[in-house]
């Protein structure tokens, strides 16, 4: 159970992150030398790690505000489930076998032939990949914009922190249906915006990715309204669910990215889950020392970066976004929400 250790040291927190951070640089260092066989090609390839683990980070805190928000209100038992499948499900589903199984449909081949090609023919790999990013970025962009309403436009919203803006969307909030309708008429006139080929892959990929967030979405709420004790299990799962996808959405975004550092699927893999390590820790750092409560637009802050976040995904269709700009925008809004909370904060205290 996570209980609220304020006297806990904050790195104590960070002890399995960095002992899997010693783990993942020892095997990427072995990786380098096997590649390259070189000392310069070796330092290369850890520093390739080290960029893909912080661009995991500053792309993936936001994450870790929201996990750490639902992660309040499941069961212990659901939330050490979510901490330990939930994290193995994060690094090994997300960040290996999601990009091993797109590479499957596109070329039409097994999952052990394209392992092979991972390995054999990275270039190849990552043309493929790359093919993949218009159904990605449209799917995940939907999901991550339906989350980021939703959470704007609630009638029970309390905490603003852009007031002007924030209490409007919640003033209106009670019409039916209205973020599923914002939703459907951004993606509609986006899809019209690309050539019609384009068009029709984004608007079908994106219709997907909000029938996902509905269905989810409906799986909570029917579990959340079941009465007796075997409901709190349910609920979990539903809350389980919702962040297991809610992850993956985020993690659209940095797999696509990180191959414009290296086409090396493993590389990739090691520095990615090692900037994951660091999102769980500072998710279990949140619940546990009620930084959530205690610096109340930290939330705000982090559904204004997943609104910023799916717009990103959106122009990825077209453009290309570096992630360190995508990092900083989200680093940003959060760092801004934070020094708004702590000046809350100190004005309360008075």
């Amino acid at each position: 159970m996570l209980t609220a250790t304020a006297q806990k040291p904050a790195l104590k927190y960070f002890t399995l992150a960095f002992g899997v951070t010693a783990g993942g640089l020892l095997l990427s260092a072995a990786l380098g030398w096997t590649i390259f066989g070189t000392l310069g090609g070796m330092l290369n390839i850890l520093f390739i790690t080290a960029v893909l683990s912080v661009l995991e980070i500053s792309l993936s805190f936001d994450n870790a505000i929201v996990n750490a928000n639902k992660l309040r209100d499941m069961s212990p038992k659901w939330q050490h489930r979510f901490l330990t499948w939930g994290i193995l499900i994060a690094v090994f589903g997300m960040r290996i076998v999601f990009p091993l199984l797109v590479v499957c449909i596109a070329a039409k081949i097994g999952p052990w032939a394209a392992l092979e090609l991972a390995w054999a023919n990275p270039d190849r790999y990552a043309h493929i990949m790359e093919g993949a990013r218009i159904p990605i970025s449209a799917f995940g962009g939907t999901f991550l914009l339906m989350v980021a309403l939703s959470y704007f436009f609630d009638p029970e919203k309390e905490v603003h922190w852009l007031p002007g803006v924030e209490r409007f969307m919640t003033k209106i909030a009670g019409a039916k249906l209205l973020v599923v309708t914002i939703v459907i008429a951004v993606i509609t006139l986006m899809s019209n915006l690309f050539d019609p080929a384009v068009g029709r892959a984004f608007l079908q990929s994106a219709i997907w990715g909000l029938l996902t967030f509905l269905l989810v979405d409906v799986l909570s709420h029917y579990l959340d309204s079941q009465n007796a004790t075997k409901a709190v299990g349910q609920a979990g799962f539903g809350a389980f669910m919702y962040l297991e996808i809610l992850d993956a959405s985020f993690s659209f975004d940095g797999v696509i990215g990180a191959f414009a550092l290296t086409q090396n699927l493993f590389i990739i893999a090691i520095g990615l889950g090692i900037g994951a390590m660091y999102v769980r820790s500072m998710t279990v750092m949140l619940v546990e020392k009620g930084t959530l409560n205690e610096y109340r637009f930290l939330e705000n802050g982090a559904f204004w970066s997943i609104l910023v976040l799916a717009i990103v995904m959106f122009l990825h269709v077209e453009f290309h976004v570096p992630e360190v700009v995508t990092g900083l925008l989200g680093a940003g809004l959060i760092g801004a929400s934070f020094w708004a909370s702590v000046r809350d904060k100190a004005c309360r205290s008075e």
